[in-house]
C-alpha cells in the first residue's frame, strides 16, 4: 500500500489547442495538508478536476488513494470530496435540504444520521432550516465543506475555499482542516492567501501549467532563489520567471 494519497506523473490537458496543464507530477503523502499556489489561470482548477475524475487528462498516469485516476474514475469519485471555487448548492433550499440532496446523490445509507453528523461537525445544526441563499460567505463555506464530507472521503480537493471570507471564518475553517488531517484525511487546497500557505505542511507552486516548486516553505524559497524574503516574495519571483520563460518560448 502506497504512502501517497496522490501520486501522478506527466499530467497534461489542453483546451482548443492551448495546453493549460503541462507535464505536472505530484506526490502528496496521506494525512497532509498541501497548499496549491499559483496565479489565476495557472492550471490549479484543471489539475484538481483531473485528480477527482471530473476531467480526463490528455496524458499522464498515476494513482489517487490507490486507484488509477484515469481508469477508475467512478470509484475515485466516491472517495474524494471536491469543493469548487463558486458556491454550487441550491440557494432556495435549506442547509439540511441541500445536505440531504447530496446524500441522496451518493445513495448513502442512513441519510438522516449522516446529515445530522455533518450538521454537528461543522456547527450548522442551529441554522439547519435557514435557506442557503441567505447565508454569509463563511456559513456557505461551512455548508460546502459539510457536503464534501458526507460520504466520508479520504482526500479533499479544495479550490480557493476561503476566497472572500472574513478572517475569523478563515481561521475557523483552517482549524477544521487541521482536525480532518489529524484524522488521516489528505487535503490539497488552492489558495492565494500567504498566511494560509504558511499553515500547510507542504506547498506546490504552479504557473503557466507547470509545477515550478514543490516541498516545504523553505524549498519553495530556495527554488525561487530567495535568501532574504518571505513566501510572497518567492511567489512573485517564480511568476516573473515563468512569464519570461513563457514569453521566450512563444516569441
Amino acid at each position: 500500500m502506497s504512502d501517497f494519497a496522490i501520486d501522478v506523473q506527466g499530467l497534461c490537458k489542453s483546451f482548443d489547442g492551448r495546453r493549460v496543464v503541462k507535464d505536472v507530477t505530484l506526490q502528496v503523502a496521506k494525512g497532509r495538508i498541501v497548499g496549491f499556489l499559483g496565479p489565476n489561470g495557472s492550471g490549479k482548477t484543471t489539475t484538481m478536476r483531473m485528480l477527482c475524475g471530473l476531467l480526463t487528462p490528455d496524458a499522464g498516469e498515476g494513482r489517487c488513494l490507490g486507484l488509477d485516476f484515469r481508469r477508475q474514475q467512478r470509484a475515485l469519485k466516491r472517495q474524494v470530496g471536491y469543493m469548487t471555487q463558486k458556491f454550487g448548492y441550491y440557494e432556495d433550499l435549506s442547509i439540511r435540504q441541500n445536505l440531504d440532496f447530496v446524500a441522496r446523490l451518493f445513495q448513502l445509507a442512513d441519510r438522516k444520521r449522516r446529515v445530522d453528523e455533518a450538521l454537528e461537525q461543522l456547527g450548522l445544526a442551529s441554522r439547519q432550516e435557514q435557506l442557503a441563499g441567505s447565508l454569509s460567505g463563511g456559513w456557505k463555506q461551512r455548508l460546502a465543506l459539510a457536503a464534501c464530507l458526507l460520504h466520508d472521503p479520504q482526500l479533499l480537493l479544495l479550490d480557493e475555499p476561503t476566497a472572500g471570507v472574513d478572517p475569523q471564518a478563515r481561521r475557523e475553517f483552517w482549524a477544521q482542516l487541521r482536525t480532518l488531517a489529524a484524522a488521516g484525511i489528505t487535503v490539497l487546497v488552492a489558495t492565494h492567501y500567504m498566511d494560509e500557505a504558511e499553515r500547510c505542511d507542504e506547498l506546490v507552486f504552479i504557473a503557466y501549467g507547470e509545477v515550478l516548486a514543490q516541498g516545504s516553505q523553505q524549498a519553495v524559497l530556495e527554488a525561487a532563489g530567495i535568501t532574504e524574503g518571505n513566501l510572497e516574495d518567492a511567489c512573485v519571483s517564480l511568476i516573473a520567471r515563468a512569464h519570461d520563460n513563457f514569453a521566450g518560448a512563444n516569441a
